[in-house]
Formats: C-alpha cells, sequence, structure tokens
C-alpha cells in the first residue's frame, strides 16, 4: 500500500468516527482552532512570507500574490470565520421526513456526513482553513490538497488545525494534506475512500478530474460571471453595481468578467461607467456597438468565453432581454448574474430563464460567496446540478441515511397480505 493510500485510509476509518462526535464536541474543537490561529499567527506569517517570497521569484501573477497573502489581519478573519462557524446549527443528524410504515414500524430519514471529502484548491491559505473547519463541523474527513504557492502555509495551517483539533478529542486522522502534484493522480484513484471530490479550478481543469475518476466530483468550473444593465435601470445603481462587481476584488470566481447593457440605455450608461473604471484601470473590451459609444479596444468571440480573474472586462450591447438571456446561457458558466433593472417582471424572467447557480437582482455579483450568505464559508461555488449547487457550505457536505425502527416485522407478512401498510406522517 502507498505512503498515499494508506493516509487516506486512515482518513476514512477516521471520518467514521468523527460522523459519530456530538456538536458540542465539534464546536470545542473549532474554538481551539481558532485561538491557536491568533497564538500561533507569527509562525504562520512567517511560513507565508517564505511563499511570498518564493513565488515572486518564480513571478506568479499579481492576482495570484494577492490570493496568497495571509497576514495578521487575514488570520484575524479566519478565527472570525471559525467563531461565525460554531453558531451554525450542525447539519448532521436533521430528520427529514419521519413517516410509521404500520404499527411499530418507523422510517427516518436523517442527514449524514459524506465520509471523506477531497479538496483540490488554489493558492489561497484562506480556503484551507475554511475547508477544513466546514468538514469537522459537518464530521468529515477531509485530504486536503492546495496549491504548491502556499506550500509552507499550508504546512503550518495543517499543523495548527490538526493538533487543536485532536487535543480537543476529535480522531486523530480526521484531516491530511497532500504536498506533490502526483498526489492527485492518486487521489482520483481511491473510490474505495474518498467519496466526494471537489476541484476549485478552471474548466480543464475540472473536466479533467471528472474524466479521470469514479468518485463522485462537484464541480467548480471558471467563473464566467455577468451583469446585464437593463432599459428600466437606475443608471447611478447600475454604474455603482458593475463597478464593484468588477473591481472590488478581481482574482476572485464570482468577479464579473462581462457587461451587458440594453441598447436603450447604452448611450447614456457607457459614457458614465467608463469614468468610473478607468479610475480603477479597467481594461474594456468591445463589441462594434459599444465601440460606437466608447473608445476602447474590439471584442473578440474568445473574450465571451474568458475568465480574466483581472482588470479586464469585455462589453457588448443587446437588443433586449432574451437576447441578454442567451448570451449568458451560451458563454456563461453557470457560476454568478446580476440584472441591474428597476421593473419588476424583467427582474423576475432574467433570474427564472438564466441557468445559473445564482441569480441576483440589483446587487453586486461578489455577493455570491458562502460567507455572505451566512453558510460559514465555504468549500467552493458548484457550477453542477448534483445534490449542491451555488456555495457549497454546511449543507452542502451532508448527505442522508434511511433508518428502519421495527419490533420483529418481516416483509411476509405484507407480501401475504396479512398485514397492510399504513404510511402515516409521524
Amino acid at each position: 500500500m502507498s505512503t498515499i493510500e494508506e493516509l487516506a485510509r486512515r482518513v476514512k476509518d477516521s471520518s467514521i468516527r468523527l460522523a459519530a462526535v456530538g456538536t458540542e464536541a465539534k464546536n470545542k474543537a473549532l474554538a481551539r482552532i481558532a485561538s491557536s490561529l491568533i497564538e500561533r499567527k507569527k509562525e504562520i506569517i512567517q511560513a507565508n512570507e517564505e511563499d511570498l517570497r518564493r513565488s515572486k521569484l518564480e513571478n506568479l501573477p499579481m492576482p495570484l500574490l494577492e490570493r496568497l497573502s495571509f497576514g495578521a489581519e487575514a488570520i484575524a478573519d479566519a478565527a472570525d470565520g471559525i467563531n461565525d462557524l460554531i453558531k451554525l446549527e450542525d447539519p448532521a443528524g436533521k430528520t427529514l421526513l419521519a413517516t410509521e410504515l404500520d404499527d411499530g414500524l418507523e422510517l427516518y430519514k436523517v442527514t449524514c456526513p459524506i465520509g471523506v471529502i477531497g479538496v483540490i484548491f488554489e493558492s489561497r491559505p484562506d480556503a484551507l482553513v475554511q475547508i477544513a473547519t466546514l468538514c469537522l463541523k459537518s464530521g468529515n474527513g477531509v485530504l486536503l490538497k492546495g496549491g504548491s504557492e502556499a506550500m509552507e502555509t499550508n504546512r503550518i495551517l495543517a499543523e495548527i488545525i490538526r493538533e487543536a483539533a485532536t487535543k480537543s478529542g476529535m480522531p486523530e486522522h480526521w484531516a491530511a494534506l497532500l504536498e506533490t502534484r502526483s498526489d492527485v493522480n492518486d487521489m482520483l484513484k481511491m473510490d474505495d475512500y474518498i467519496d466526494l471530490i471537489i476541484p476549485r479550478g478552471s474548466n480543464d481543469f475540472v473536466r479533467y478530474i471528472m474524466d479521470n475518476s469514479r468518485i463522485a466530483v462537484l464541480g467548480h468550473a471558471d467563473g464566467i460571471c455577468h451583469c446585464y444593465v437593463d432599459e428600466n435601470a437606475d443608471l447611478d445603481m447600475a454604474v455603482d453595481i458593475v463597478t464593484d462587481s468588477k473591481t472590488q476584488y478581481v482574482a476572485v470566481c464570482n468577479a464579473a468578467e462581462t457587461l451587458l447593457v440594453h441598447e436603450k440605455i447604452a448611450p447614456r450608461f457607457l459614457p458614465e461607467l467608463r469614468k468610473q473604471l478607468e479610475k480603477k484601470n479597467v481594461e474594456m473590451l468591445g463589441c462594434p456597438r459599444t465601440r460606437e459609444l466608447i473608445s476602447i479596444d474590439p471584442a473578440t468571440d474568445d473574450d465571451w468565453k474568458t475568465e480574466y480573474l483581472d482588470y479586464k472586462l469585455s462589453i457588448k450591447v443587446v437588443a433586449d432581454l432574451d437576447e441578454a438571456i442567451d448570451h449568458i446561457n451560451r458563454f456563461g458558466s453557470g457560476h454568478t448574474d446580476s440584472i441591474i433593472t428597476a421593473d419588476k417582471q424583467v427582474a423576475v424572467r432574467f433570474m427564472d430563464y438564466v441557468d445559473s447557480g445564482n441569480v441576483f437582482w440589483n446587487c453586486s455579483t461578489r455577493f455570491s460567496d458562502g460567507f455572505r450568505f451566512g453558510f460559514g464559508a465555504e468549500v467552493g461555488i458548484s457550477t453542477g446540478k448534483i445534490h449542491a449547487r451555488g456555495p457549497v457550505g454546511l449543507e452542502g457536505l451532508v448527505i442522508y441515511k434511511y433508518k428502519l425502527l421495527g419490533n420483529g416485522h418481516i416483509v411476509e407478512d405484507y407480501a401475504s397480505h396479512s398485514k397492510t401498510f399504513k404510511h402515516r406522517k409521524l
């Protein structure tokens, strides 16, 4: 048995024990993790500075360097997030259905942890903290594979989290950190130990994972997010929302990449928007109709399906709502799309017909986030249509099992019609 397989087996064994741990015990472990992060912040910052130094020498792009940075403020935010997570209801052990099949024969549908989650994520160290603590709260074991850029930071964070949880009575091997690129391919073959894989990366990367594993995959694909400014939009509101969606933090999957504007409002809106985006140093690319209204470089067909993760925005003028919806459903990634309009009917149609995990009205795409939704952060955003969609927090990390309680009941009695089912709701 390989080293990584042995590691996965230990996490699997520990996950079975963790699934039976009560809410109070898990919350105590989470509280200890939060305090340990603060107590050992100097070690974390030192490790992170080493990662930043190495990554700068390797010419890592600036947006990725911003993601990688994990200083005192970020550590405090991570600890606060864990304390908020403690306050949330435990998603495991909830009764979803209770039916009395017959006298003394009771059926219950009860939520339970999925088991072992394998998460492959980018260079954000805060993602490791969020993922690990969400898995702990929901009772899941976790195999963590972070980006090599954050190697030193991930090591110290994983060590702190494991030590604090173990000291609080959690199973020793409920979480493990993987470090090499080859570990990813090994993970994909471990369907005996891993129950769900959550890859956070590009569409090509997610597709590679899906094509090379028998394990269920919760895909976090590209974030090609749109804002659509309708003819009935409030111009000032639209400028603010589009600017925030694009520039509040560009290196994230819920930042807007494409702007669609109704032709009737475009002549007034686009010059005003351009003033604001130029202040933020945003490069704008546009369709021919856009370029008749503001002087910018042309957009190509590839721009409509590109996640820039940078200060760059493609703009298209559309004839009506239906053209906007068609464009989003054709070129979008099913992540987050927002409409700005004063017309409720138009907004409802947009939200009904846009096929994305998150559809917003008169607000920034940047709200698409597990923490902002009150989920206690997230393990990722799912653009698929399996058991969880959109920001995946605690509720997306549990499944359910059926528990049947009887008293000597046998099927033959019902097959021979000496007994009949009553199917009464409890």
